[in-house]
């Protein structure tokens, strides 16, 4: 039997009363209605059949990649500790399982981006926002494979510094973005693009702060320009010898790159939206998350793994893409969901012009909506409706009892010498 549902079976053993977690909402009656119903957790999947594909991976499986995994794996079980809250009087019993923090599991990706949502709203100019996607051709991919690092790096770079110059020079202001690069299409394929959220509007060269009329913009003109910065600095890195590839010489190099020029330097730029609250509902809350949120799982049968995409190319009765399902063997999924682990100490997310320094400017600029907690114990209560430190039953406070951990020799309770605020909610984990 494999670790982890040794960790799950025991667990169940002792599992009474209530059960919470840092990273997951826990309801009993209710589903979220914003996703709809998760039927399947991808940790399941990887639990049965992970080990079996390691002993013959299709593709070179990284450290990064074989951590992704066991961190999603042990998420949420007594390998990384259940603390446990009960009520004075009657007993009943919170549990509050640990999660694992690493980027590429899902339910830890999905409550980071809720707290990133309701944290970055405040630091955005009260001005409308648009919702700019970079994409580059697909004929690149193979080099950014090879070189990581310094194209995705280029990319973002590349990308803000586009629509920075931009602003500047046809508007005369200097402008707030934020974005946040995606490796992974709807299919799961690889398909680098940058998601911005960029300010329709900025602060002029008095420090006055302006806002952008109409929402015309000139696609070509831009498309052209990030094409030649990015492919200036691609030429730089390849005359440089800092960049890997099978080209015989700078001739070659050319010549690929002319036949790229015309190839789909897509830019898009959606509608401005009023308020960055508004903004981050529609725009933030997925931009941030991992490639494959478990509410799109449609089936786990044995060996197979279904998933639900949008087919840009077949449109509905009224435009919009149809929704169709992708099912796969675990020795093809695993590799092409593997392939979207982020690298190590890259930073997905990041902050140019305006928004990279907003301390010298003041205050009034920018939204002032009412704080909304972001810890684990507030995002329950707003799901469920109950607190769940609070006995529905007694109406006091449960209170801090013992931990739960999984070690070698089994289930051990520990007990904290020190209890913590409703901040440890966001950062703590058990020690194991």
């Amino acid at each position: 039997m494999l670790h982890h549902e040794k960790w799950r079976n025991n667990h169940d053993k002792l599992k009474h009363g209530r059960c919470m977690c840092e990273c997951a909402i826990h309801t009993r009656e209710k589903t979220h209605n914003w996703f709809g119903e998760k039927k399947y957790r991808l940790a399941n999947f990887f639990d049965q059949w992970w080990d079996i594909y390691c002993q013959d991976p299709k593709h070179f499986i990284s450290p990064e990649q074989y951590k992704a995994v066991a961190d999603m794996r042990a998420c949420r079980t007594a390998a990384l500790g259940i603390d446990n809250y009960s009520c004075p009087q009657c007993g009943d019993i919170t549990e509050v399982f640990h999660n694992c923090k690493n980027r590429f599991c899902p339910t830890c990706s999905w409550s980071d981006t809720m707290r990133w949502a309701e944290r970055i709203k405040n630091n955005m100019f009260n001005m409308p926002h648009r919702h700019v996607v970079f994409t580059i051709p697909h004929a690149l991919n193979p080099l950014i494979k090879r070189n990581e690092y310094e194209l995705l790096n280029m990319q973002m770079k590349v990308s803000a510094g586009t629509l920075k110059d931009w602003m500047e020079n046809k508007y005369g202001l200097r402008c707030g973005i934020i974005s946040v690069l995606h490796t992974a299409g709807e299919l799961k394929t690889f398909h680098s693009h940058v998601h911005m959220i960029l300010s329709w509007g900025g602060i002029d060269k008095l420090g006055i702060i302006q806002k952008i009329k109409g929402p015309f913009v000139k696609y070509e003109f831009i498309s052209d320009k990030f094409r030649k910065e990015y492919e200036a600095r691609l030429t730089e890195l390849f005359d440089n010898g800092k960049l890997q590839h099978d080209f015989s010489d700078k001739a070659e190099f050319l010549r690929f790159l002319g036949r790229i020029n015309d190839k789909h330097w897509i830019i898009n730029f959606e509608d401005p939206i009023d308020t960055p609250v508004e903004v981050i509902r529609y725009i933030g809350r997925y931009s941030k998350r991992a490639c494959l949120s478990e509410y799109k799982i449609t089936q786990m049968e044995g060996e197979i793994i279904g998933f639900s995409y949008k087919d840009y190319k077949s449109k509905d009765f009224f435009g919009h893409p149809m929704e169709k399902e992708k099912t796969l063997n675990f020795r093809d999924f695993f590799p092409l969901l593997l392939q979207h682990v982020p690298l190590p100490y890259f930073r997905l997310v990041r902050y140019y012009g305006i928004y990279s320094n907003k301390g010298h400017l003041p205050k009034e600029y920018f939204t002032h909506s009412e704080d909304t907690p972001v810890n684990w114990k507030a995002i329950q209560e707003s799901e469920t409706g109950e607190d769940p430190m609070i006995c529905q039953k007694c109406k006091i406070d449960k209170v801090y009892t013992h931990t739960i951990v999984q070690r070698r020799t089994g289930l051990h309770k520990i007990i904290r010498d020190k209890l913590m605020d409703d901040s440890s909610f966001r950062s703590r984990r058990a020690f194991v």
